[in-house]
């Protein structure tokens, strides 16, 4: 009988050691599988050079989600961003997304200028005034290469 309650009792911290692992794994992951705490934004741009599914969407610098998929809209030629923001980031339909780099040599991440005039954009909305990132390694070739041009009274080449 004391074999039983001994058994018994090291299954239950077993089954609570899993469900804390789970339940960790969950939180660590970013995963809300519980609840809707967010909705989705989209967004076309000509080039999404460097961005991953996972990058961080930034408003004035704070975290306001994240990157959810990247795919191509065949029709448009272009790529399309799905966003993930939080519930209580509020981004207008004069809104305007750009693809940036965190440092010098940095990860990409999208940042929102949310606008302020208009209507609140509804959940599944497109922000429609995009630019593209800047390509370094291009600029570091035109330069290094002599295609970029300085203007200062007439056009020279640097060389």
């Amino acid at each position: 009988m004391k074999r039983y309650a001994m058994e018994t009792v090291v299954g239950f911290f077993v089954v609570i050691g899993i469900i804390c692992i789970g339940y960790m794994t969950i939180k660590l992951g970013k995963a809300n599988i519980f609840s809707e705490d967010d909705y989705r934004l989209f967004a076309r741009f000509t080039s999404v050079s460097g961005l991953r599914t996972g990058s961080p969407v930034e408003i004035y610098g704070i975290d306001a989600g994240m990157v959810d998929h990247l795919m191509i809209d065949e029709n448009k030629s272009m790529a399309v961003v799905e966003m993930k923001l939080k519930k209580g980031m509020k981004v207008y339909d004069d809104a305007s997304a750009a693809i940036k780099t965190s440092g010098l040599i940095g990860d990409k991440f999208v940042k929102i200028d949310p606008g302020g005039s208009g209507e609140m954009l509804k959940p599944g909305s497109w922000i429609t005034d995009t630019s593209a990132p800047l390509d370094i390694e291009d600029i570091v070739g035109k330069f290094a290469f002599g295609d970029v041009t300085k203007k200062s009274g007439e056009d020279q080449t640097l060389k």
